[in-house]
């Protein structure tokens, strides 16, 4: 399979939507089952929310990768939620479950880094926020 990769803006809500359903074309695409194909679009959901609600703009990149575990090549989707905002001034602190920033529930970033199998974020105050999740089939 070619490596796909997509882009989506967000900068409204219909940019959350569109990002999302790009997720589940992609999951679809790469054979991933319908509870993974949920996870997926439920953690670019909560990404580009966060976008949204906290640096107005950004975009979620969709990225297909592949490796080799044990001579057996997986394929995987790789979440790539970009912006240009605030930064987040304390990452172990929004990494706790429960906390939260606005009116939603605080499953937020911990919930993403469980619904997938890799997780990382690269977050600088004044200049952004580049969060990275890992989906693999299994």
């Amino acid at each position: 399979m070619e490596n796909i990769q997509s882009s989506v803006e967000v900068n409204n809500e219909w940019g959350i939507v569109a990002a999302r359903q790009a997720g589940r074309d992609l999951s679809r695409q790469l054979g991933f089952g319908n509870v993974d194909q949920a996870r997926i679009t439920t953690a670019i959901s909560e990404l580009a929310r966060n976008i949204y609600l906290y640096a107005n703009r950004g975009e979620i990149r969709l990225e297909v990768v592949e490796n080799t575990v044990n001579t057996r090549l997986r394929k995987g989707i790789r979440v790539i939620a970009v912006d240009e905002g605030p930064g987040i001034q304390n990452i172990r602190q929004v990494m706790v479950d429960g906390f939260t920033t606005s009116s939603g529930l605080g499953a937020g970033l911990p919930g993403v880094k469980r619904l997938m199998d890799e997780f990382t974020i690269d977050s600088e105050v004044g200049v952004g926020t580049t969060i990275t999740a890992t989906k693999w089939t299994r």
